[in-house]
């Protein structure tokens, strides 16, 4: 399946009721514009608010997005036809989050906390990764997926493995009293809906992490959830947890969208929390991957991720996203026996969940994807330029 045949699956399968925030970039104003989705209209909310990141800070978000009178009004198909096909000369959509800082939690699961171990184990050669995943899975079996992070059962699992010789930094964060909280990317570096993301040209092992996303506010509300796709090397992470941040931290891969799903009275983030994420990887050889990551299954309540994030001890003037981790972590052959699965260029992958819609991306190098161009500096000066940023502080509701 190609991009372009996911138009009619970009939407939730309750978008008619659903509150939905996103960025489209208008080549006529040459930046991006805050909308709204209203059935099959994409209105322009800029006047409104500058920045998502200010929409999200004000008390009544939902009914600004549900109600306020716009400016540019695009055909929603139009902007999905010139997304999917990367037309870029015609306005399209982008990541729907803008000032936010991108975090992510890391090992949040178990199967993929076991699955970081073995990275670890084998110092990135995926030939040695099966021997040590049967190991490893004779050492703990099942019991570690009930253990509770931080508790004391958790200190005497780590005391037994410890004396396996198993213990791991992975295992210290995914069963420990502190989760792995790091910055994925830079602000303003996410790609969107249709873009192609980014895996280094010499990364022989990789993978895409699908996951759930918090939109979380600078008081720490979290009031909104999308999908993202956290794009992982697990030979650079394996070789040595010092490499995370060239790992994960390069152009174009850092995925998120199609749109932010606000909190209202027909999502709740009770209602985030059960999603079932199902991933699709289609490889231009005629490869197809499937799975399927439930948030339900995730060790760590997504709530106390956040307060992990952002408190007494860092605050995010402009709010945070926040990856939640994955439990997806394919161990599959695709070529040699041995090898699990890698990316190719021009893999199709596609993260879906029923109630947040699909984020399609084609995969290519890092190298290879479109710069990155367009920074804060770029953004403030387009936003001064429409006049966007004469608006008083003081017109604005922030959330509680």
């Amino acid at each position: 399946m190609r991009p372009a045949s996911y138009a009619d699956r970009v939407l939730p399968e309750d978008a008619a009721s659903a509150t939905l925030v996103g960025r489209v970039f208008d080549p006529e104003q040459g930046g991006p514009c805050v909308v709204a989705l209203r059935e099959d209209t994409v209105v322009d909310l800029s006047a409104v608010e500058p920045t998502v990141s200010d929409l999200l800070e004000r008390d009544d978000a939902v009914e600004v997005v549900r109600s306020a009178p716009g400016s540019t009004r695009w055909p929603l198909r139009r902007l999905l036809d010139a997304t999917l096909a990367s037309d870029h000369s015609a306005a399209h959509f982008l990541a729907p989050n803008d000032l936010h800082v991108l975090k992510a939690a890391g090992v949040t699961f178990v199967r993929s906390m076991l699955e970081r171990v073995i990275e670890e184990r084998a110092d990135g050669d995926p030939m040695r990764a099966e021997e040590i995943r049967a190991k490893l899975a004779d050492a703990v079996g099942g019991v570690i997926a009930q253990v509770r992070p931080g508790s004391p059962e958790a200190a005497r699992v780590k005391e037994v493995l410890i004396g396996e010789g198993l213990w791991s930094q992975y295992l210290e964060v995914g069963i420990g009293p502190d989760p792995e909280i790091f910055t994925k990317a830079p602000v303003l570096s996410a790609v969107g809906l249709g873009a192609q993301i980014g895996v280094l040209a010499r990364s022989s092992w990789n993978n895409p992490e699908p996951e759930l996303v918090l939109a979380v506010t600078s008081r720490g509300v979290v009031v909104g959830a999308t999908l993202g796709n956290d794009v992982n090397l697990r030979d650079f992470e394996g070789r040595s947890a010092l490499l995370l941040t060239e790992a994960k931290d390069n152009n174009a891969s850092c995925a998120v969208g199609p749109f932010i799903r606000l909190f209202d009275d027909t999502f709740s983030v009770d209602d985030a929390g059960r999603q079932d994420i199902t991933l699709r990887i289609d490889g231009p050889e005629g490869y197809v991957l499937e799975g399927v990551s439930s948030v339900g299954e995730i060790s760590r309540n997504p709530l106390e991720l956040v307060t992990h994030t952002l408190g007494a001890h860092h605050q995010y003037p402009d709010g945070f996203m926040l990856f939640t981790g994955t439990m997806f972590a394919p161990t599959e052959d695709r070529d040699q026996p041995g090898q699990g699965f890698t990316h190719k260029r021009d893999d199709v992958v596609a993260i879906s969940s029923p109630q947040l819609g699909t984020l399609v991306n084609t995969v290519s190098s890092a190298e290879d994807a479109p710069e990155w161009t367009f920074g804060v500096r770029a953004l403030m000066r387009n936003l001064a330029a429409r006049g966007l940023l004469a608006a008083p502080a003081t017109d604005r509701t922030p959330a509680r």
